[in-house]
């Protein structure tokens, strides 16, 4: 079928479809736009929603901090340890 075309019908059928395509972008475009309202093109550059409407930012997990002779003994394990892998080798 396609070598009964000539190069001016596949050159519309090609535009047609492209021209749909781009219709179902924009359509996609304009469902995330009303899904997040803060969300704005302003001289082809993509503006951040403002301060109160952005979502809080995650908070890094909590640890605990190690007394001076916790990392004390630490360092001696880690001490013995490395001695030994260095004796296997």
């Amino acid at each position: 079928m396609a070598n009964q075309l000539s190069k001016a019908e596949l050159n519309r059928l090609a535009r047609l479809g492209a021209q749909a395509r781009l219709e179902q972008i924009d359509a996609e475009r304009r469902a995330i736009l009303r899904m997040f309202p803060g969300l704005a093109l302003a001289g082809g550059r993509q503006v951040e929603a403002k301060a109160s409407e952005a979502a809080p930012k995650k908070k890094g997990r909590k640890r605990r901090k190690m007394t001076a002779a916790e990392k004390k003994a630490v360092s001696e394990r880690m001490k013995k340890f490395w001695a030994a892998r260095k004796q296997q080798s």
